[in-house]
């Protein structure tokens, strides 16, 4: 996964959730429907209970919770309300905007690299 996302600077779009999250279950089809209208862009859906050995020691106060990454870089962590409107408005101002909120940076590149090297995440259209 590691060598196609860097390569390409490929986007990376993971809505972080939990399986006990009604707010999730009822986000995960408009996020894949969101992922339709981004084709340039991967998406992937990642439980961080069933997946700690990605999600690592993040503490995720907020479901959904989304990390945004270009390449290797980090560009966005954080709690999104579950609307997809809020979530494509950024992915559309994110390719000119800053780079991950500054008290967070560190945190996400930390998960974006541990996404980076797991190779069996499933593509949310794939």
């Amino acid at each position: 996964m590691k060598q196609d996302i860097t390569k390409a600077q490929q986007w990376l779009v993971v809505c972080l959730c939990a399986d006990w999250c009604g707010t999730c279950k009822q986000y995960r089809q408009p996020f894949e429907a969101l992922a339709a209208q981004f084709p340039q862009m991967r998406f992937v859906w990642l439980d961080v209970e069933d997946r700690e050995d990605v999600a690592g020691d993040l503490d995720i106060e907020t479901f959904p919770s989304i990390l945004v990454g270009q390449g290797e870089r980090a560009r966005f962590l954080g709690p999104v309300l579950p609307q997809t409107g809020v979530l494509a408005r950024m992915l559309q101002s994110l390719p000119t905007d800053a780079a991950a909120r500054p008290a967070q940076e560190q945190e996400a590149q930390e998960l974006l690299q541990r996404l980076l090297r797991a190779d069996d995440l499933q593509d949310v259209l794939r």
